[in-house]
């Protein structure tokens, strides 16, 4: 399924009420469009300093805690994507200051290096290691397998 076709598919749907047409998608997708998912773990994400991605992903984590006990793999997905991207913009921002990675004619920018690189680089760090526990834990492996036969993906 390509971007535009996902993102007009996930519009207009609680994921709640029917987990069951909820397509795990490829890496962050839908991240920013399933709701109500989106809207309850957005605001509890930032990464522009440590101590704020430190708390972000403790509390994102704390949501895919909450979603297991509640056995609400889609919560666990989406959890898992906004930690899934903590770690993938802190990096990019660690990596290119001002976020983009690209000149306007498509050619890489170099890598940026200061003292606030390297803050980004430490929040990519807190949100990789939430983001690797919540992708290795049985249940949610278990649940990811089972919702994939469920929904055909």
């Amino acid at each position: 399924m390509g971007d535009t076709q996902y993102a007009n598919y996930y519009r207009n749907i609680d994921f709640r009420k029917y987990p069951e047409r909820y397509v795990i998608g490829r890496g962050e997708q839908g991240v920013l469009i399933a709701e109500p998912y989106k809207s309850e773990i957005l605001p509890h994400w930032r990464f522009a300093t440590s101590a704020i991605a430190k708390v972000s992903a403790e509390t994102i984590y704390a949501k895919f805690l909450r979603y297991k006990q509640q056995g609400d793999f889609v919560g666990m997905d989406m959890a898992r994507k906004f930690l899934q991207m903590g770690f993938t913009r802190a990096r990019r921002y660690a990596n290119h200051a001002s976020g983009k990675k690209y000149n306007p004619d498509g050619t890489m920018r170099p890598q940026d290096s200061s003292s606030e690189i390297s803050n980004k680089a430490e929040s990519a760090r807190i949100f990789y290691k939430y983001y690797a526990r919540a992708k290795e834990d049985a249940l949610y492996k278990r649940l990811k397998a089972e919702h994939r036969v469920v929904s055909k993906e």
